[in-house]
């Protein structure tokens, strides 16, 4: 056993690094690259970055079809950064925030030539730390060299792509409630050392037959503030009052807001909506996926607790298949249709237009 950070403890600290400004290495033999999140760096660590080498923007494909560049590797493209781009350039090709007010971002040149699998890596890191998909690159051979010199975490690129999470219980305690009656909240903490999730266990639910579930992503706006943009709140609540009448049920409070993307980027979501985006459209020009929630998660919490299938309450037909791919049967979609508002409206056209929610 070594004190030294395993890959999967660097991969967590060089998500903490991007989030406060600083630079990691990512290697793939013996190519190699300084890495920087375009959301955090500062003008001090672009001018150091610059004297390395030359400085190549990663986005994703998403987010250069809304900036009319070039994505010549499929799923993202390499952009130059000219010589007199300064700190309010770069964050410009990655935060939508003025894109009407300003939508002349060019003339932008991709690169076409060369491997992206470092730049690939690096907005899959990025992303893994909530951060805008956004990342600023600079390859060198003296990667490795400068890591040691500078105290910089190194990742190779096989360690950004994470298998399923594992989880491990923390601590479970009784939990009388409102709509649930009495219950438990059990906290499990993923071998990442990121978020922990949450498992509402109400009545005693039997293991070895099908229970009354939901897995229900965190939102803060619709949960805690009574948000009317969502029908989160309202399905909450109306899923612990079904279990309470039922007699028993398990709900799986994941920490995934925002679909995966975070409350920041969730915020910036709901920014881009009030001119005029939808849901999906909004996500695609910060350039996310529709949905980047790994319901794997799901399936690992209801096996750690001794389930093997469930009465799934959704109108989400991929959570359904997630968990049946998860190794968990689902014996009945249970429909969850509450919380329309005038508000929400459009909002829920989308989920079932373009997210084939059933609604």
């Amino acid at each position: 056993m070594s004190l030294s950070p395993s890959p999967l403890e660097r991969l967590n600290r060089a998500r903490a690094d991007l989030r406060i400004g600083l630079p990691v290495v990512l290697t793939a033999g013996d190519a190699g690259a300084l890495v920087a999140a375009a959301e955090t760096l500062d003008s001090a660590r672009l001018a150091i970055l610059r004297g390395l080498g030359a400085p190549v923007l990663a986005i994703t494909a998403h987010r250069a079809q809304t900036l009319k560049a070039r994505a010549y590797d499929g799923d993202l493209a390499r952009i130059c950064v000219p010589k007199d781009a300064d700190i309010a350039w770069i964050e410009a090709l990655a935060d939508p925030a003025d894109d009407l007010s300003h939508p002349m971002k060019g003339p932008l040149l991709s690169v076409r030539d060369g491997d992206a699998d470092l730049h690939r890596a690096a907005i899959r890191l990025v992303k893994s730390a909530q951060l805008l998909p956004a990342a600023l690159l600079v390859e060198t051979a003296r990667a490795a060299g400068l890591a040691a010199a500078h105290g910089l975490t190194t990742l190779d690129i096989a360690d950004t792509v994470t298998s399923e999470t594992r989880l491990s219980p923390v601590i479970a305690a009784r939990l009388p409630m409102r709509l649930a009656g009495a219950g438990r909240l059990h906290v499990f903490r993923p071998e990442d050392g990121g978020i922990e999730h949450y498992a509402v266990e109400i009545g005693r639910p039997m293991r070895d037959a099908p229970v009354l579930a939901r897995l229900h992503s965190a939102c803060f706006t619709g949960d805690v503030l009574g948000s009317l943009k969502c029908d989160c709140g309202p399905q909450l609540h109306a899923a612990l009052a079904a279990m309470h009448e039922a007699g028993s049920g398990v709900l799986l409070y994941l920490n995934q807001e925002g679909r995966g993307i975070g409350l920041a980027n969730k915020m910036r979501a709901y920014s881009l909506q009030d001119q005029g985006f939808d849901t999906v459209e909004a996500n695609h020009r910060l350039g996310f996926e529709d949905d980047e929630r790994d319901f794997r998660l799901g399936a690992e919490l209801l096996r750690k607790m001794g389930f093997q299938s469930v009465r799934l309450l959704t109108n989400n037909p991929r959570k359904v298949a997630m968990l049946e791919k998860g190794g968990i049967a689902v014996s009945e979609r249970v429909p969850l249709k509450v919380g329309e508002t005038a508000e929400n409206a459009a909002y829920l056209a989308t989920k079932a237009a373009k997210s084939g929610h059933l609604l």
